[in-house]
């Protein structure tokens, strides 16, 4: 049986993607389990020389003074004419023949075998995918069942549950399609893989697939904010002097970029330098708007940016848009107001200018920002690439 053995060995290994570890611990815990039960012995150990191809099954008996069960007991007399050392309480291993299985037996391993390997697996593709959590993986579309999509990860199905989707995404069976994974539960049937196109992780993912740049960590993401399928805005910053952080992300003629906003079927992205100074910052997270001026609240992390009367209803965006998601990128609880709506609430910008106090404490005024880089926004027109500055 040994060249069948090492055979079926490597067979199991390959199809099953366990380790040597694994499938012998299977291989001895069916057949201990067999011989447990079905000889009612308890003390039996199995030995497999994988070189050789060899299972060694080992019955142990104890050794008493006097044998009330003759399937796991030895008596002293007997015992001592194997070896005189033994005394009671002491062990008596001796072996026995595989192939005296009987056929229940000998489906009871294999049962036990069989259920042993598919506990491996599943543990398997569990601490596989658990490792993936909050990254980018490619799976593909099985089926769609009453709004879920269900997607091949290999030898484990992934869920992309109905409120994960972006409604102006349309997929069909048989796509491939890079999905974020966002949770992954042990389950008796296996992991469950929960995934999603709508997380703002997944743009996180595909920046760090596309550029090199923050891959390697010269460019680092600060903040991101997407509201999937319409907008992103992303945040980022250069740990060296010498790269443009917007610059790396966009790529030659908004190539890089390009790449990413048609994974995500043209939702549109805006790539804002990130800035520790406040009022810099959310003049940069509320491009295309130009800003003329930032009144910060540091205590209560909230500012108001000044903006020309004609730019309001842009830095505002339709329905609330480009505010809100420059509130969420930033950090930043933001109010957006012309200078006509400010003076009406009583602030003297004359007077402001003309004093010489200092603003008060955790606040102050900064206007005429200017930023040597700007956003950058990309979207296609009439199966046109336009970059918008």
């Amino acid at each position: 049986m040994n060249n069948e053995f090492l055979e079926a060995f490597a067979d199991l290994k390959k199809e099953k993607n366990l380790s040597n570890e694994e499938v012998i611990n299977s291989i001895k815990d069916s057949i201990e389990n067999a011989y447990r039960k079905n000889y009612g012995a308890s003390n039996v150990r199995v030995e497999i020389d994988m070189e050789k191809g060899n299972v060694t099954v080992l019955m142990g008996m104890e050794v008493v003074e006097e044998v009330t069960d003759y399937m796991t007991q030895i008596s002293l007399e007997e015992a001592r004419e194997i070896y005189e050392g033994y005394n009671p309480g002491d062990i008596v291993e001796y072996q026995i023949d595989p192939k005296d299985f009987n056929r229940i037996a000998a489906q009871g391993a294999k049962q036990v075998f069989i259920q042993k390997n598919r506990e491996a697996e599943r543990s398997n593709a569990y601490n596989e995918y658990i490792e993936k959590k909050g990254k980018i993986i490619t799976g593909k579309i099985e089926r769609i069942s009453n709004g879920t999509m269900l997607l091949s990860l290999g030898n484990t199905e992934g869920i992309i549950p109905a409120s994960e989707q972006v409604r102006t995404e349309n997929f069909k069976p048989g796509d491939r399609v890079k999905v974020y994974v966002m949770d992954v539960k042990k389950e008796s049937k296996g992991p469950q893989v929960f995934l999603s196109r709508s997380h703002p992780g997944l743009v996180r993912g595909l920046f760090e697939l596309e550029i090199p740049e923050i891959a390697d960590g010269t460019v680092a993401i600060k903040g991101i904010a997407r509201e999937a399928g319409s907008r992103t805005k992303i945040a980022v910053y250069s740990n060296d002097q010498n790269v443009d952080p917007v610059g790396a992300c966009v790529g030659n003629r908004g190539a890089r970029v390009q790449n990413i906003a048609d994974e995500l079927f043209d939702e549109k992205i805006d790539i804002i330098v990130w800035d520790e100074d406040p009022a810099v910052l959310i003049s940069n997270v509320l491009r295309p708007a130009v800003v003329e001026g930032v009144y910060v609240n540091e205590e209560e992390k909230s500012a108001t940016a000044v903006v020309p009367e004609q730019q309001l209803s842009l830095a505002i965006g339709r329905e609330g848009q480009n505010v809100r998601l420059a509130a969420r990128v930033s950090g930043w609880k933001i109010d957006i107001k012309s200078h006509d709506q400010l003076r009406e609430m009583g602030f003297d910008f004359d007077e402001y200018e003309e004093s010489d106090d200092e603003p008060p404490e955790g606040e102050e005024i900064v206007e005429n920002i200017q930023t040597e880089t700007e956003g950058t926004e990309v979207e296609k027109t009439d199966n046109e690439e336009e970059t918008k500055a």
